[in-house]
């Protein structure tokens, strides 16, 4: 029987729970950015400018930790992962598309990675077990979450003491597939998180964002917006 088999069944039907139709949270000031795919880019063409060793280099991934791949895909990052944490580390792969995360098992159990597994998330919950995380990797897909306060407040409370989130994204406006670094932070702000690090890749066009959190968590109520000087910023 595939050992998968049953987690992938479990994280589906977790999945389907009803969420209640009025929100706490407040509505963002920008526009989103539909999935049209799973996948960013071809593979062959991000290893070649070093995509993956790039951000796991300023990530600090190493051996023994617990890697979350928010919005994995194809599974870019999660299969290349694998090999890095190890036996005594994991990696979950999360994705909101059923269809999505079906590939990305069938993929994981032919490459038999067994330190991976797998999760359907909510748009606005990626519904993650609490305090387990030490790095959670938002990469190319922070554009498409339709309510940031909200899909972060959850977030939050799923990473380690010491753990961080990682942010890699183009530095243009959120309905063209990008998100301005000046409004990524001010909505990683409004949560009680601290930019750690911020880097500009290769490309010029694509930066590393790393956050990690203080104090206690705001209640939904409490959270601000970010206004159009955040949203048009860089």
């Amino acid at each position: 029987m595939n050992r998968l088999a049953p987690l992938l069944v479990l994280a589906l039907a977790a999945g389907c729970r009803e969420q209640p139709e009025a929100s706490p949270f407040p509505e963002p000031h920008r526009p989103v950015a539909p999935i049209v795919s799973p996948r960013y880019m071809d593979e062959d063409a991000r290893d070649s400018v070093g995509e993956f060793e790039t951000v796991t280099r300023l990530a600090e991934i190493r051996e023994g930790m617990w890697i979350a791949d928010i919005g994995a895909g194809e599974g870019y990052y999660t299969v290349r992962l694998s090999p890095i944490v190890g036996d005594r580390g994991r990696v979950l792969a999360q994705d909101i598309v059923p269809e999505t995360i079906q590939a990305l098992a069938r993929r994981v159990q032919r490459e038999r990675l067994d330190n991976v597994a797998l999760k359907l998330g909510q748009p606005n919950d990626p519904q993650l077990p609490d305090a387990s995380f030490d790095r959670i990797l938002l990469i190319h897909m922070y554009h498409e979450i339709e309510r940031p306060s909200e899909f972060l407040w959850h977030l939050r409370d799923a990473l380690k003491r010491d753990g961080r989130v990682v942010v890699v994204d183009a530095d243009r406006p959120t309905d063209r597939h990008g998100t301005p670094p000046r409004l990524l932070v001010c909505e990683f702000n409004a949560l009680g998180f601290s930019l750690s690090r911020f880097d500009r890749l290769p490309d010029s066009e694509t930066f590393f964002a790393m956050f990690e959190a203080h104090g206690p968590k705001p209640n939904p109520e409490d959270i601000p917006v970010c206004g159009e000087d955040a949203l048009n910023g860089s």
